[in-house]
């Protein structure tokens, strides 16, 4: 008798918490934007963090312990990644659509110069350039865990995590430090709507990446990976190369040439 060499998930309750709790958020969101209050919003928070601890707690179950992520599985997860990605592109692409449909021919309410009349841009040489060269550490970090663990060097694979992981939380604070400093808000023209919620996503995707290598870290130290079977790494070291990749665009076409 033959064995299916894929995974039949059994039932689960979290992709519905899940989109409960993104309803919760968003719903929230804009109830807290008029002067509601913030309990749905932190409601929906709660839901979705107690949803990544528990469906995350299933998955390295499957992975782990039970070894249910065959070869079939483990290049389906791959490819679900890459598309995961993927769509992550076509996020900022739009952004970034956005951005040069208004920079690159100023309209007379901007007062056809960029950036716009009354807006004094940060500069770019400062804590944006410190910002790009603790992103680009964090790649090389993670690229040297990467290594460890394809060699076998757990210790190396656990430092290169966690330095990866302070980077992430450095570069965070950073730019929290860089809104609270700027001279201008997201509500001033579209120069402002476009650098925060660029980079503001961006930072969202830092938090994230970070969330995600923390939890690599942890299974790392509790033997999770070896040599040959450790994509849940290679999926974190992967979504944080993407984030340092669109940092390096940002930091081009909106510190630098946008200013």
């Amino acid at each position: 008798m033959l064995r299916n060499p894929f995974h039949l998930v059994e039932l689960s309750p979290w992709p519905f918490t899940a989109a409960s709790g993104a309803l919760f958020l968003t719903v929230g969101l804009v109830s807290w934007f008029h002067g509601k209050g913030m309990t749905l919003m932190m409601i929906g928070i709660l839901v979705i963090l107690l949803t990544m601890v528990q469906w995350w707690r299933d998955i390295i179950r499957e992975g782990t312990y039970q070894g249910y992520h065959t070869s079939w599985v483990s290049m389906n997860l791959r490819w679900g990644m890459i598309l995961f990605i993927f769509s992550e592109v076509c996020f900022f692409f739009a952004f970034f659509w956005s951005f040069f449909h208004s920079s690159l021919v100023p309209t007379v309410e901007l007062g056809c110069v960029w950036p716009p009349v009354g807006v004094m841009p940060l500069n770019p040489f400062k804590v944006p350039l410190l910002n790009t060269a603790v992103l680009l550490g964090s790649g090389v970090s993670v690229t040297w865990a990467h290594h460890g663990l394809m060699t076998g060097n757990r210790e190396e694979a656990l430092y290169g995590l966690l330095l990866t992981v302070s980077l992430g939380l450095y570069f965070t604070v950073l730019q929290w430090g860089e809104y609270q400093e700027a001279s201008f808000s997201v509500a001033d023209s579209i120069y402002g709507s476009t650098f925060f919620v660029m980079t503001g996503f961006h930072g969202l995707h830092v938090l994230i990446g970070s969330v995600f290598l923390v939890v690599c870290t942890v299974r790392c130290y509790l033997h999770h990976f070896s040599v040959s079977h450790h994509f849940g790494f290679e999926a974190a070291a992967w979504y944080w190369h993407f984030v340092d990749v669109v940092w390096i665009f940002l930091y081009l076409c909106i510190y630098w040439w946008g200013s």
